[in-house]
């Protein structure tokens, strides 16, 4: 029992942080050059797996200098807590380095711990000549303007979505666990959701997911963004074979501008 209970939450932690990571995905739409999110702000995320607490989530990015140039250094750090900890213990860390006008990374780091598994890579764009070169993989070519998990997870809240009508479906490709992914992810149009931390009014998108491995559905996962300047996760859902996974926004410091699309 132990044994399976220890795989179910393997699974789902590493499903859902992937997910989490992969599925902020960028249509070719206007990009403002200014971002809205500045220095040392931090977002704090809440996980509940099978229904229980398991861990919590951090995005933290703070300005720097890489190769003489100013960049965002940004980290998202996912972490199990309690009984999970206990049974399967999870720390990731994803950290990007991108050009703050373009959101195009210079540098990404992958430095995965989970219970035994070990996991390290370091990766360096090349978005003129479009490769990359991986302390793993060596060199890798790549199509324009890929982008690592952390860099995604940041621009996708820089665009002007203002002209998505409902349905529309946006793609990016990214570079992942020594691979190339493209995602696809479809616009929902607006709603307004309850968590713990809140009512707020919010951009709702499903990705696209193939069925059978994990998914029964392609609509299995959903994702909500606050409507407004910030376009801040709000909270993620999905339902996979091995239970259910929640990922909710529960607390923020130093956003560039006011949360409006908290109601209260």
């Amino acid at each position: 029992m132990f044994l399976f209970q220890h795989k179910k939450i393997r699974t789902i932690w590493r499903v859902a942080l992937f997910l989490l990571l992969t599925s902020f995905v960028a249509p070719k739409i206007n990009f403002p050059e200014t971002p809205n999110f500045h220095d040392s702000e931090r977002l704090t995320f809440r996980v509940r797996l099978l229904g229980i607490s398991a861990g919590e989530m951090t995005a933290v990015a703070k300005k720097t200098e890489f190769d003489g140039n100013e960049v965002f250094h940004t980290v998202l750090r996912g972490k199990t807590t309690g009984l999970a900890d206990k049974i399967y213990k999870v720390d990731d860390i994803y950290e990007s380095f991108f050009d703050p006008a373009t959101n195009l990374p210079r540098k990404a780091i992958r430095n995965i711990r989970e219970g035994s598994y070990r996991y390290y890579d370091e990766v360096l764009f090349n978005h003129g000549e479009k490769y990359i070169i991986s302390q793993r993989k060596g060199k890798v070519e790549v199509p324009k303007n890929t982008l690592d998990m952390a860099a995604v997870f940041y621009y996708i809240r820089r665009l002007d979505i203002a002209n998505l009508k409902l349905n529309d479906t946006i793609s990016i490709s990214t570079y992942f666990g020594d691979s190339l992914f493209p995602f696809h992810i479809v616009y929902k149009g607006r709603e307004t959701i309850t968590i713990n931390s809140g009512e707020y009014r919010c951009l709702k998108f499903i990705p696209v997911v193939e069925t059978g491995r994990v998914f029964k559905n392609e609509d299995d996962m959903k994702i909500w963004f606050s409507d407004d300047a910030n376009k801040i996760p709000v909270s993620i859902r999905f339902d996979i074979w091995a239970g259910s996974f929640k990922c909710e926004l529960s607390g923020f410091e130093n956003l560039k501008y006011p949360l409006t699309a908290k109601i209260k």
